[in-house]
């Protein structure tokens, strides 16, 4: 299949022309009158599945640390029904149970013994909603990571707002894995009114996805840009695109060859481990989230502005203002006393070298790797130093998106020697197509 042809799916028309204009209008992104800036994480593990914390320390956690909304993500299940975990085999052990009963006294542990093993109730979503949300202040979203794979390849999709399970669908490939999946939720979308947001993860766990591949996914505007997991390699290597450069390559390819809209970037935690080490390793919470610009904190309002581009992603640096008025992008930062920021607009132009190589040079393992391309795509067009920058478009510009490197490293990364970043989300103008 040449890279150019595209894949016509059961997406609704209207969701696909929401996108398009959604990225070429102007935008004012800044808190006020009734708008607000909300952090939060869209990508969190509990015992529910893989991670080694109760649900409700782990939701605690984000409330106490600053965030506004925290999604649960569990691999192919939802926090429903009922659910026991023995306290000494499952992956907290007896550290996680007693600091869960010390922060959550008296009658909220609900435990049992079988067979001579102490077990406890995992609390529901209702439960820790309850418990835990406070109304436009802190919000609580149930969701889930729906957990496929291509024969080896692990592809893993999160849909963020839904009651019912979306099991994975399978597929003939890794394109169509995740066209199946993105169709379903879609589907699911249309039936229920529930305004799901589907995104895809972290790209480079496994390599199992390419930026060829993604480009061309009908419905799905979204991946992790940024994954706080140490496994997933953000950065790629010596063969291997980084998601920043899958982005570049995504974007150019979807406005100028596959009439489809823009992809945006998130950035998500993918916790697992909520408990400090000595090396410090392990999928742990605190390294990467957007801040989402909206008038309340609902899961509609939260989606919405998501779908407009009313965002940006941070693993550190915080924004105040985001302006794209009459093709000039104008990024501020809220800067912070003896910290020193770089802003660089990054983008790709008309005219821009088309020309790809293999990146290997066996077809068979070629074929599984994003291809390299000229660095005409995704070019750094400007460089500020500063807390505030601005890029005018002369009207050659494809898209134009921006990256704000800190001076201050992160304070726990999830790859060695990270520094604290801002994404901006890619825009353009109304004309700007080959």
């Amino acid at each position: 299949m040449s890279i150019f042809s595209c894949h016509f799916r059961l997406v609704p028309l209207w969701f696909v022309m929401l996108m398009a204009a959604a990225a070429a209008q102007d935008i004012s992104l800044t808190a006020e009158g009734d708008l607000r800036w909300f952090r939060g994480n869209m990508h969190t593990h509990s015992l529910w599945s893989d991670g080694d914390n109760y649900q409700e320390m782990i939701a605690a956690w984000y409330r106490d640390h600053g965030y506004h909304f925290l999604v649960f993500t569990d691999h192919n299940t939802l926090l429903q029904n009922e659910r026991w975990t023995d306290i000494d085999a499952n992956k907290g052990g007896r550290v996680a149970y007693e600091a869960l009963t010390s922060a959550f006294p008296g009658d909220w542990v609900v435990r049992r013994q079988v067979d001579g093993r102490q077990e406890i109730r995992l609390k529901t979503f209702d439960e820790i909603y309850d418990r835990l949300a406070v109304p436009q202040e802190y919000l609580l979203i149930q969701g889930e990571e729906i957990t496929d794979r291509f024969r080896t390849l692990p592809i893993h999709l999160c849909a963020t707002g839904t009651n019912e399970l979306l099991p994975p669908t399978g597929g003939d490939s890794v394109l169509d894995v995740m066209q199946r999946n993105i169709d379903a939720g879609m589907a699911r979308r249309e039936r229920t009114g529930i305004r799901t947001l589907i995104h895809l993860n972290h790209p480079n766990f496994g390599y199992a996805v390419t930026a060829e591949q993604l480009m061309h996914v009908v419905g799905e505007n979204f991946f992790e840009v940024y994954n706080g997991h140490p496994s997933v390699h953000n950065r790629g290597d010596d063969t291997h695109a980084s998601t920043e450069t899958m982005w570049d390559v995504i974007n150019t390819w979807r406005l100028t060859k596959l009439e489809l809209p823009l992809m945006y970037g998130l950035a998500t935690d993918d916790g697992h481990n909520y408990f400090e080490t000595e090396s410090g390793q392990g999928a742990q919470p605190g390294r990467g989230w957007v801040v989402v610009l909206a008038s309340q904190l609902t899961p509609d309002a939260l989606v919405e502005s998501l779908e407009a581009g009313r965002f940006y992603s941070s693993s550190g640096v915080r924004l105040t203002d985001i302006r794209f008025v009459d093709g000039h992008l104008t990024v501020r930062i809220d800067e912070e006393a003896g910290v020193t920021y770089r802003i660089d607009f990054i983008g790709t132009k008309t005219g821009f070298d088309e020309t790809s190589l293999p990146a290997a040079e066996d077809p068979g393992k070629a074929e599984g790797l994003t291809r390299r391309y000229s660095s005409q795509v995704g070019a750094i067009l400007k460089s500020v130093e500063g807390p505030v920058a601005e890029y005018p478009m002369d009207g050659t510009e494809i898209y134009v998106r921006a990256v704000v490197t800190s001076s201050r490293r992160h304070p726990n990364p999830s790859e060695p020697g990270e520094f604290e970043r801002a994404w901006i989300q890619p825009v353009m103008r109304p004309t700007a197509r080959k």
